[in-house]
């Protein structure tokens, strides 16, 4: 059953508190109660990928090619897939938090046959082109998708089945929901990944100057050691520190080159869109 608007306007009252809340997954009984009615671990269904963003993509292996895959055609493939299209008139993170960087009308998209519950007031049914020119503004924008199944907005939303769900975000690191992850239970941290065969390095051009490490990572997963800029294995390989970077230092690399085949079977295997 959708979620009336009071009980939406009472979660973005409450933005502030889901630190707490991802701490409480911790708790022994609490714990385990908030693991089965808002998560499911990504071996038995959730998976959700921060796509690296399109321009900050380095590949010598396939860098020569005129017409080489990145991160967008995983999204523009399930869009494509979908039978049903949901478009938010807005992004509920960024208007709970009050951002002042992004605009708060660049709104989730929700693919499958689930979006048909949605409350029609959180915006609208749209066809796949007018999709694909949302999430290209999005991208223009700045923002990073976040793709894949997750439960919490099935069950914030009210629908079912939310295996039929799939979840396109348009994510600036200033609001996103799963900023909490490092204060989520060990286990359940796991349920947002980076992409496959995505790696982010930080070259000898690093200077230490710590601009990458000033609320630009979504999961503080970069800081100065030693002078220098360190990243540890919690990265999700979104590239908002390459970009960050005034020196160039930093890399985004695709290791493999079936990265978003491989990407978008392990997709297809947790939610169905069709």
């Amino acid at each position: 059953m959708a979620r009336p608007m009071w009980f939406v306007e009472l979660l973005k009252k409450n933005f502030g508190l889901r630190y707490f809340g991802a701490e409480m997954t911790k708790w022994p009984l609490i714990g385990k109660v908030m693991e089965r009615a808002l998560f499911n671990g990504h071996r038995n269904g959730d998976v959700l990928f921060y796509l690296p963003k399109d321009r900050v993509i380095i590949n010598e292996a396939i860098g020569n090619q005129e017409n080489y895959v990145v991160p967008s055609d995983v999204v523009d493939h399930f869009i494509k897939e979908a039978q049903h299209i949901f478009l938010m008139d807005a992004c509920i993170c960024r208007e709970a938090a009050g951002c002042q960087d992004y605009d708060h009308g660049m709104g989730c998209i929700f693919l499958g046959e689930a979006v048909l519950e949605i409350n029609p007031k959180l915006g609208r049914l749209v066809d796949q082109e007018t999709a694909i020119a949302h999430l290209e503004r999005a991208r223009e924008a700045g923002l990073v998708h976040l793709i894949g199944r997750d439960k919490i907005d099935a069950v914030w939303m009210g629908v079912k089945p939310y295996t039929k769900l799939m979840t396109i975000c348009n994510c600036c690191a200033c609001c996103c929901l799963f900023r909490f992850l490092p204060n989520l239970a060990p286990k359940l941290q796991k349920k947002v990944e980076r992409m496959p065969g995505v790696l982010v390095e930080v070259t000898d051009q690093c200077g230490g100057c710590g601009r990458c490490t000033e609320h630009v990572c979504f999961i503080n997963a970069i800081q100065l050691e030693n002078g220098r800029a360190k990243i540890s294995e919690d990265c999700r390989g979104c590239g908002n520190c390459v970009e960050t970077c005034p020196h160039g230092a930093i890399q985004v690399v695709i290791a493999r080159q079936d990265y978003i085949e491989n990407a978008i079977q392990r997709l297809s295997e947790a939610v169905d869109v069709g």
